[in-house]
């Protein structure tokens, strides 16, 4: 299995509404949000690729145009601004383009993470 990743960055600001008031996540506050994408095949394409980088790059489009310096909750919705909720989006964005997409991780911070992976 070939396997391939490519990261991307942005920053942008959340608040998660239906957290106890007394929470911090409910109150607006940012993050410099990392995605990376993976896609794996069992085989490689005519130029030796699982896919070109350079394709990938649709995605850093798609993040600096809706997401980056933006109140996510007006981008997905109030309750889609987990990063669980991000990387199913995010996820379902590059495979709708890219078939080999196999997983996106979202790094909210150097120690949170979430990734979406489908099943198999």
């Amino acid at each position: 299995m070939y396997i391939i990743t490519k990261e991307f960055h942005f920053s942008a600001s959340h608040h998660l509404p239906s957290l106890p008031d007394e929470h911090p996540c409910k109150r607006v506050h940012g993050h410099n949000y990392i995605v990376i994408v993976e896609l794996q095949s069992e085989e490689l394409n005519e130029h030796g690729f699982v896919r070109e980088f350079a394709e990938l790059n649709q995605l850093r489009d798609y993040i600096d145009e809706k997401f980056d310096h933006r109140l996510l909750n007006d981008v997905v919705g109030d309750n889609m601004v987990s990063s669980e909720c991000l990387a199913k989006h995010f996820y379902d964005w590059c495979a709708a383009l890219w078939p080999e997409t196999s997983a996106v991780k979202i790094i909210e911070t150097p120690k949170l993470t979430a990734e979406y992976r489908p099943r198999k």
